[in-house]
């Protein structure tokens, strides 16, 4: 159950009403939110004095259901809006490892160039393998926000686990929650301390309900920023890397509020079709796409074979705003 107080209800009494209910508590700017257990379905009689008013949920997707806010959130990252009614799709784009300062600024120079707004790029990678490159962790955050600095771009960059999630909600604009990190709460509930943007990419073996679900820690600690993202799933299928699930997407849209991004880049695995599977998504009407793209993909230290070159996605961006236009949307 989601308990709104009235304005006037003190911080005091407000904490002692949720430790009562074994609620979860934020202030919204306006009054203190409360989220009970979802087995609540009724408010206590000895608080309801004090409440505005109330939602009973059917299960612990709560303050990411439409059942709560039947609109789309609105999220910022840097001055583009997605999500609420701005029918904006930003593409947000660039390696997936920041490997050294050449390669990020001629990564950068191309966004800059073709006038994309957010650039992503891995510090810390969650790799499968102890012998793969890792990232340069701090350096390359640091690399990043030289880019911010002289491009003016938004930075997204992942976190890979606790031990650097600060250092990420420093120099980043949009923290990037991994499909490996999902489940780790140290993340979840250091990013729902700050207000920046938060993106969670779906475990690729996590149900839709585990998902949104997710995004739960990080609402429910004040931080309304937060944006999902399908990056594909694990199926049976051994000729892709992933399954992107299509079906997840318009599930999502339609019992969350919260705005939902496509990765056709890890879903996929391989440049061929990345170009298709883009189209696809924007034709969904999705909110965002992050897509992978390197100066020199056969010598990338990670994820060589999805990455678009350069004039690949050159033209991807070109092929872009026409199904955009079509479905009412706008590439940003």
């Amino acid at each position: 159950m989601i308990i709104h107080t009235k304005s006037t209800v003190s911080e005091a009494e407000a904490h002692k009403i949720a430790q009562s209910t074994k609620s979860a508590i934020f202030h919204d700017g306006a009054r203190f939110v409360l989220v009970t257990p979802s087995k609540m379905k009724e408010v206590p009689s000895q608080v309801a004095g004090i409440v505005e008013k109330s939602w009973p949920m059917a299960d612990d997707l709560q303050l990411g259901s439409r059942s709560y806010l039947t609109e789309t959130r609105t999220v910022k990252i840097g001055n583009t809006e997605i999500g609420g009614n701005t029918k904006n799709t930003l593409v947000i784009a660039g390696p997936c490892s920041v490997e050294s300062v050449e390669q990020i600024r001629q990564s950068a120079e191309l966004m800059k160039r073709l006038g994309i707004s957010a650039l992503r790029g891995g510090c810390y990678k969650p790799r499968t393998s102890p012998y793969s490159f890792q990232g340069l962790g701090l350096e390359g955050l640091q690399l990043l926000s030289k880019m911010r600095d002289e491009y003016g771009f938004s930075i997204v960059s992942e976190v890979r686990d606790a031990t650097h999630v600060d250092d990420v909600i420093e120099h980043a604009d949009v923290i990037q929650i991994g499909a490996k990190s999902m489940y780790d709460h140290g993340i979840l509930k250091a990013c729902a301390k700050t207000q920046k943007t938060v993106l969670i990419k779906r475990g690729f073996g996590t149900t839709l309900q585990e998902f949104a679900q997710a995004a739960e820690f990080v609402l429910s600690g004040g931080n309304p920023n937060v944006i999902l993202c399908e990056r594909g799933i694990r199926t049976f299928e051994t000729k892709t890397r992933f399954t992107l699930d299509l079906c997840g997407v318009a599930w999502l849209k339609e019992y969350t509020n919260l705005p939902v991004v496509l990765d056709p880049s890890h879903a996929l695995g391989y440049r061929y079709g990345i170009s298709d599977l883009a189209k696809a998504c924007v034709a969904m009407g999705i909110d965002g796409l992050l897509v992978e793209v390197h100066p020199n993909p056969a010598g990338a230290k990670s994820d060589a074979a999805q990455q678009l070159y350069h004039d690949q996605f050159e033209q991807l961006l070109k092929e872009l705003k026409p199904v955009a236009n079509a479905v009412g949307r706008t590439i940003k």
